[in-house]
């Protein structure tokens, strides 16, 4: 049977990145410390970390063992908080998911605030445009936009938004605005792709409906962010969510194209483990990105023109 204070020194030697430095901390010699860590991998039928006098490193079990661990520490100190006075106090590790782009301008800076209020809150932020599996990689809350379907999860619409047709200034001088759907056939347009699906296309909502465009890509990459460079740069026409190029908008960076068709809805959702007992930490958390994205919601919408698209 695991102690749990096996473990405690196991997370403790990972986030100090060393043994003996953990083993004080928890007022253990470091002998004892190296036997409690031995029981764990022994318990366990693993070896959790490559031991030298130098450094520690994760093996590949320990790797997933230490984000489990983090997980159940920290459900463990909310449970003996909320004994006591801590019911309103998000402690633990607080791992946070989201795109490139909306992270970096959103979700990132709200969670660093929401962490700093939180002495007890560990933060760790992925933020990448690879779509990451939750439970696999032992996530609290992802950020995303779009329908979500994995029944494995809960997902809370936190704000609304809608995807927009853009180019540079630069871009639309040298080759033109196109007025209709079909013109986008003679423009250079950047698309995404990705591993196992390909180049996404471009579907867009008309008033007959959602209609597919006919476009052939003139460059593909992976990453959100650097499309949305690349059409600052004049490489072509690209389509984002608005909370992404917003700021481009209002400064003249980007323009916003076809408005009156590629309104295409795509909430953003808060997707976090289905659990009986949501941990506080997450909970508070959602709130608050909630409250915040909210806050912004309105200005960001209204930036195409003035236009505000529907819910």
């Amino acid at each position: 049977m695991i102690d749990l204070e096996d473990m405690r020194l196991f997370a403790r030697a990972v986030t100090d990145g060393s043994l003996s430095a953990a083993g004080r901390e928890l007022g253990l010699s470091p002998a004892v410390a190296s036997k409690r860590l031995t029981r764990l991998e022994n318990v366990l039928g693993v070896r959790l970390l490559q031991r030298s006098s130098r450094r520690l490193a994760l093996t590949a079990e320990g790797s997933v063992y230490y984000e489990r661990c983090l997980n159940i520490l920290g459900d463990i100190d909310e449970a003996n908080a909320a004994v006591g006075a801590g019911l309103m106090e998000a402690r633990g590790s607080l791992h946070v998911s989201a795109p490139l782009d909306l992270g970096r301008q959103w979700i990132g800076p709200t969670a660093a605030r929401f962490a700093a209020d939180q002495p007890d809150l560990r933060l760790r932020l992925s933020i990448s445009d690879a779509t990451l599996d939750v439970l696999e990689h032992g996530i609290d809350v992802a950020v995303r936009s779009g329908n979500m379907t994995d029944s494995r999860l809960i997902s809370r619409r936190i704000a609304r938004n809608v995807r927009v047709l853009c180019a540079s200034p630069a871009y639309l001088d040298r080759r033109g605005r196109p007025r209709t759907l079909d013109d986008l056939q003679h423009h250079a347009c950047l698309m995404l792709h990705r591993p196992g699906r390909g180049i996404l296309p471009w579907t867009l909502q008309t008033v007959d409906g959602p209609r597919a465009a006919r476009v052939e890509a003139a460059i593909t990459c992976d990453s959100g962010d650097l499309m949305r460079e690349l059409a600052i740069a004049g490489h072509g026409i690209t389509i984002k969510s608005i909370w992404d190029i917003a700021q481009d908008i209002r400064e003249g960076r980007l323009m916003p194209l076809l408005t009156d068709i590629a309104m295409i809805d795509a909430p953003i959702y808060a997707i976090y483990p289905s659990r009986r007992f949501l941990p506080t930490r997450i909970r508070l958390f959602v709130d608050y990105l909630q409250t915040e994205m909210e806050r912004h919601e309105s200005a960001v919408l209204e930036t195409m023109e003035g236009k505000t698209p529907h819910a």
